[in-house]
């Protein structure tokens, strides 16, 4: 089984029989918080009964965070999950995706037998989306997808861009699904978000999760925003009707609670990403200037298999279409483990 994506702990564990530093998962590398923690463990007295099945509380919770109603939130097993709702949901026949990009787009598009444009980036504009982006779009489109910040990338889109190809999707019929599920990591979160878009635009989808920020992956909990009610109704209907689990909801609700564990992870990502950033440079890698907890770099040399027997996992990025094998992505980690990863990068490479 090829496994698209990274943060494969499982199978290195099973090989080798102790845990790895992952370096393929681009979550939070201080952990579960305590509060988050306590949440799930307080949650399992109700576990005997059936979740809620339309979060009302998560929403409540998430709207009050966002500054949205809680009627434009539809919460998932995770972004992968409402990325799959929202093809089943449309079965749209032409979608528009950049590349490379996040791999849940175009496997969920394929689904349902959705012909795929992919966009492809340049490699001498650092991946940058422009204009050719935007002009991509046009009456034969339902559905486009867009990562903000991109993933593998992790470069932004100018707002002024943006604006543009929402008033274009809108204009041509289609669906504009902006994920910004790594938004949290910028420098200026609530400056670059299509957000205040979406009373105007009922074309308009976010798609948000815990899972990064909150080094929530194993919960599986994310949600979208979108003011469409009639569009919302048929994503509910796409999924199975508890998917959120009563310990998930119980999770994200504790998680909006943390604003002094958030401000701890967006100081720790803002300070390591331009020390593994200069790290790599100095090895005479080539590296994407990202903006979010991971970075794209291109080496030469082969690194998974002797990062892996050094207990290491690097995502390598030879599937993503747009790029090949010579391209990786890393996570931002705390300055000890990113000083490991540099040490090994060296033993390897020199």
């Amino acid at each position: 089984m090829q496994l698209v994506h990274g943060g494969d702990w499982a199978g290195f564990q099973t090989e080798y029989g102790y845990t790895p530093l992952d370096f393929s998962a681009n979550v939070s590398p201080l952990g579960v918080p305590q509060g988050i923690q306590t949440a799930i463990a307080n949650a399992v007295k109700i576990a005997d009964r059936y979740p809620d099945p339309l979060c009302r509380a998560l929403r409540q919770a998430i709207g009050k965070e966002e500054n949205v109603p809680p009627e434009w939130i539809l919460c998932g097993n995770g972004a992968a999950d409402l990325i799959w709702r929202l093809a089943a949901a449309q079965r749209p026949h032409e979608a528009v995706l950049p590349a490379p990009s996040f791999a849940e787009y175009e496997a969920a598009l394929q689904s349902v037998q959705c012909r795929v444009h992919r966009v492809f980036l340049a490699q001498e504009m650092d991946f940058s989306v422009g204009e050719d982006f935007l002009q991509a779009v046009d009456v034969d489109t339902d559905l486009v997808f867009l990562c903000e910040p991109n993933n593998p990338t992790g470069k932004t889109t100018s707002m002024r861009l943006l604006r543009r190809l929402v008033e274009r999707c809108a204009a041509m019929g289609a669906i504009l699904v902006v994920d910004e599920c790594f938004s949290d990591f910028l420098e200026e979160p609530n400056a670059h978000t299509v957000r205040p878009l979406l009373p105007t635009y009922p074309n308009l989808v976010i798609v948000k999760a815990f899972t990064k920020l909150y080094a929530m992956a194993g919960v599986r909990l994310g949600y979208l925003l979108c003011s469409n009610p009639i569009l919302l109704e048929k994503l509910r209907l796409a999924g199975s009707p508890w998917s959120v689990s009563s310990l998930a909801q119980m999770a994200g609700i504790a998680a909006l609670q943390e604003k002094d564990y958030v401000s701890r992870v967006r100081d720790l990502i803002q300070k390591q990403r331009p020390f593994l950033s200069q790290g790599l440079q100095m090895l005479g890698l080539r590296v994407v200037p990202g903006e979010a907890n991971y970075l794209l770099f291109q080496c030469e040399v082969p690194l998974l298999a002797p990062l892996r027997k050094r207990g290491i996992l690097l995502r390598g990025c030879g599937n993503y279409p747009g790029l090949d094998d010579t391209w990786y992505r890393t996570a931002v980690r705390t300055e000890t483990e990113n000083r490991r990863l540099l040490a090994a990068l060296e033993e390897i490479i020199r």
